[in-house]
């Protein structure tokens, strides 16, 4: 699976946020799904991945846990 980095227009300063889930079958997984790196501000930020998070749970069928962390992705 390739990915792809687009960074046109990010910040670095902080205001990044990053969206997660866990697995089906390992519920301590930590699985990275998208970073929200706007130049529009961390509230911008928070509120997009907020809302992506909510879509993703709101998935007929979905069993696993979606939640946002303040900063880029880390391992």
């Amino acid at each position: 699976m390739a990915v792809y980095v687009l960074t046109v227009g990010c910040t670095a300063n902080g205001d990044a946020r990053t969206l997660y889930r866990n697995s089906a079958t390992d519920r301590s997984m930590r699985i990275h799904i998208a970073t929200f790196n706007a130049a529009d501000g961390g509230k911008y930020n928070a509120e997009n991945c907020d809302l992506a998070a909510t879509l993703f749970a709101s998935q007929p069928g979905v069993t696993v846990w979606y939640w946002c962390e303040s900063g880029i992705f880390k391992k």
